[in-house]
């Protein structure tokens, strides 16, 4: 068979980068040919996007691709919730604002006292969070209503980069699903909370599947970068959907854990779970590839250390991750706890003090050095990891045997094996460019050169070498969790 080569652009909420894959027939190769940060800039108090510094990025890394011999198709993915809004005339209104921004306080209360919070489960299968879609267009109704009649379009992050390539407005399933907006029984917008909530569904564009082209590059752009017109793919466009289309299972029941600076922990399964259970323990169902669901938990995950980290360089000590690694490990061990999802941890700022802040107001041991803040950090998410687990399965009713951990936090092999002391399964870590990988497996399946996500996961199985880990400390980490949940418990 002819070797291809695809283009893949996956954006984090830190960096983005382009990275040219090909594919023999056997193994998916990739090579990162372009990284780039992505920064949010604060601008008069609001957190923007920097939306058109990305795009020229992404027409850098398309120029580098041609260099290095072209390619045959692009994919794009990026992290969820946010999105561009377009006038008219298809011009950006403003740079897209960041979910971090604090326009969506206190704005859940108010969706949940026109639409109950059991309804609004019912119908999206989303967990409460002040980051979702529905907080953030809300707020923009109410505190913009000028701004808000302007808007002909609102487009998602990839489907807006998209957009700037083919000029052509779509919103793919799994970015759409994470907007506490879509009813992930029909997978379509709900009509209802739309409608309810005061917004225009003219606005929203047409949801479509993964495989879906939304067209080939545009004439001025391939003038201009000197490139073929090939076709912008719709891949599984959320971040965190691409990444699962890559876990290297052949079995239906599986737990994984998508781990970066957020850590997603969840299953797949064929149907939504809706129960009041699943409402309670705060449970998504997102969307996945061939419309399964993504049933998982958003935990803030390396955020907190990459936080601590930054703080501690601005008070000028330049220290590495695997520094903080090696004193979190010459430290007692469940000395103290936080619960990672706490709203303080929710932004930007000086972490070490909010964590020592937390322990106190929680009546714990107050950590005073870098390496007791970090083993915090580490048994904290070890811990909330467990608990997710023992949520997941009280509500599908299924054991699980493994966790599959992806992503770039798989290079961080403490919390690996702390995963598998406190959870007690077995941990296989990979591929580490989980991303990127199942966003060229997409692809391969839309192009007709592989069957199915089930070939693609087989062959993603072959191109890696996977990392495993074992509980080795198992009663230790049962007492620990004990301790973590007369600690934090209440608060989870």
């Amino acid at each position: 068979m002819a070797l291809k080569r695809l283009l893949s652009f996956d954006f984090g909420a830190s960096s983005g980068r382009a990275l040219l894959g090909t594919f023999d027939g056997q193994k998916i190769t990739m090579e990162e040919i372009h990284r780039f940060p992505n920064d949010p800039v604060k601008v008069n108090g609001t957190l923007y996007w920097d939306a058109l510094r990305l795009f020229f990025e992404i027409k850098k890394g398309i120029s580098l691709a041609v260099i290095k011999g072209g390619f045959d198709a692009i994919g794009i993915d990026t992290w969820g919730v946010d999105f561009a809004l377009l006038d008219k005339n298809g011009t950006m209104l403003e740079n897209p604002i960041h979910y971090r921004d604090e326009r969506t306080s206190g704005i859940p209360e108010k969706v949940y006292d026109i639409i109950s919070l059991k309804k609004m489960y019912e119908v999206t299968g989303l967990q409460t969070l002040n980051l979702n879609s529905v907080n953030q267009i809300y707020s923009l109704y109410t505190q913009r209503p000028e701004l808000m009649e302007r808007v002909d379009k609102l487009l998602f992050m990839p489907d807006f980069f998209a957009y700037l390539l083919t000029g052509k407005k779509l919103a793919e399933y799994s970015i759409a699903s994470t907007t506490q907006l879509l009813d992930c029984k029909t997978g379509d917008w709900s009509e209802d909370i739309i409608t309810k909530l005061g917004m225009k569904r003219s606005i929203f564009a047409d949801i479509v599947g993964e495989g879906t082209t939304y067209g080939n590059i545009s004439e001025d752009i391939c003038e201009e970068l000197g490139c073929e017109s090939v076709p912008v793919i719709a891949v599984c466009t959320h971040d965190t959907a691409s990444a699962v289309a890559s876990v290297p299972t052949d079995t239906d029941d599986f737990l994984y854990i998508s781990c970066g600076t957020w850590s997603l922990f969840g299953t797949e399964l064929k149907t939504p779970v809706l129960t009041e259970k699943a409402m309670n323990y705060n449970l998504a169902n997102e969307g996945g590839h061939d419309k399964t669901i993504r049933f998982l938990k958003n935990i803030m995950g390396l955020w907190l250390i990459q936080e601590c980290r930054r703080q501690w360089i601005r008070e000028g000590e330049e220290i590495s991750y695997a520094k903080l690694e090696e004193l979190a490990l010459l430290e007692k061990p469940f000395a103290c706890f936080v619960n990672p999802d706490d709203d303080s941890f929710a932004t930007p700022g000086n972490f070490p003090r909010r964590i020592r802040e937390y322990c106190q107001k929680t009546g714990q041991y107050v950590p005073k050095t870098k390496g007791e803040i970090m083993r915090c950090i580490y048994e904290s998410l070890a811990m909330k990891y467990r608990y997710t687990m023992d949520c997941i399965k009280d509500c599908t009713q299924k054991d699980y045997s493994v966790i599959h951990m992806i992503g770039g936090g798989t290079k961080d092999r403490l919390l690996c094996q702390m995963t598998s002391d406190s959870c007690n399964v077995p941990v296989i870590a990979g591929p580490i460019e989980a991303t990127g990988m199942g966003n060229l497996a997409v692809l391969l399946v839309a192009l007709g050169e592989i069957k199915d996500i089930a070939e693609a996961r087989s062959i993603v199985k072959q191109s890696f070498e996977p990392k495993y880990y074992t509980s080795e400390n198992s009663a230790e980490y049962n007492e620990g969790y004990k301790k973590f949940m007369e600690s934090v418990g209440e608060y989870l």
